[in-house]
């Protein structure tokens, strides 16, 4: 994920964003440089920006994948915003930022406080519902009908097929967005994170990995 490059996004998208830089507006020459021209925008990442690269690919289809707030929700705060907020992932961004020079802490948190019109953590779950029902009204208000697809979960290719031109695959659809499996991921993506940075950095970085390790079941405890 090209970190360095979706900071700027963010700061440009969102200039009142806490710490943001002055940047220009974003081009279409600017969103190619980070997903490119030859291939359909599938990644979380891209999502709080559809605003921006509707108007630079006008031509684009959407798929608009609505999930009920409440349901969404929990799941989202749990496995996102708790885990970008905690006292481990202060630790792992303190870690990838200083040591390996990669900035998806800062970008992230300026990508939530942007897309949430926040300053801080509270203020992003103050303004969770309405800025996430706002955000699909100007999809659906900025995309023609002909050109998106009102998409359920659990709908299968069929009806995703039809609409981008494409031919039903042969193979069960994926059914990995729940939340266990999510937990999982994370978990796994921790694990990873930590043994590269040891790998990194070194004997020298031994006592703060320890650290990581020993806060991480601190993260793991369900909430109430």
């Amino acid at each position: 994920m090209p970190w360095d490059l979706l900071e700027k996004a963010a700061e440009a998208s969102w200039p009142a964003t806490p710490g943001a830089r002055p940047r220009d507006p974003f081009t279409r020459t600017d969103w190619d440089e980070i997903w490119g021209s030859h291939y359909d925008v599938a990644t979380d990442m891209a999502s709080p920006f559809a605003d921006q690269l509707i108007k630079a690919y006008p031509d684009a289809k959407v798929v608009i994948v609505q999930r009920d707030f409440e349901s969404w929700w929990p799941s989202y705060k749990s496995e996102l915003l708790d885990t970008l907020f905690s006292p481990v992932s202060q630790v792992i961004v303190f870690l990838l930022e200083h040591i390996m020079g990669i900035r998806s802490g800062p970008t992230m948190r300026k990508v939530h406080f942007g897309f949430f019109g926040a300053k801080n953590r509270a203020e992003i779950e103050a303004n969770a519902k309405t800025s996430y029902n706002e955000y699909y009204e100007r999809i659906r208000g900025m995309v023609p009908p002909e050109r998106r697809l009102e998409y359920k979960l659990g709908d299968g290719w069929e009806p995703l097929c039809a609409f981008l031109g494409k031919e039903v695959p042969d193979v069960p659809f994926p059914r990995l967005n729940d939340r266990k499996t999510h937990s999982a991921g994370d978990s796994k993506r921790k694990a990873t994170i930590l043994l590269t940075t040891l790998k990194k950095t070194g004997l020298m970085m031994l006592p703060i990995v320890a650290l990581v390790i020993a806060l991480c079941p601190l993260a793991e405890i369900p909430e109430p």
